[in-house]
C-alpha cells in the first residue's frame, strides 16, 4: 500500500476535491487518515477498491437491465 495525496486521489476517481469530501461525509468514499500536522492522504488500496465496487455496480446494473428487457 501506498499513500496517495487528494490531487491524486481526484485524477484517478475523476471528482474534484468538494465531491470528494462530500461522499467522506455521506459515507460512500474511502475516509483520509491525518499523516503529519495538517497532511492528509488515502490508502491506494482503498481507493482501488473503490474504483472496483464503482465498476462492479455498473456490471450489476447492466445485467439487471438486460434481465428485465428479456422478459
Amino acid at each position: 500500500m501506498r499513500v496517495m495525496r487528494l490531487k491524486e486521489v481526484s485524477e484517478i476517481v475523476g471528482l474534484g476535491r468538494s465531491s470528494i469530501y462530500k461522499q467522506m461525509t455521506a459515507g460512500t468514499f474511502p475516509r483520509q487518515a491525518s499523516l503529519f500536522g495538517s497532511s492528509v492522504g488515502w490508502s491506494s488500496k482503498e481507493i482501488e477498491a473503490w474504483v472496483q465496487a464503482r465498476f462492479a455496480e455498473r456490471d450489476e446494473q447492466a445485467m439487471c437491465s438486460s434481465d428485465t428487457s428479456t422478459h
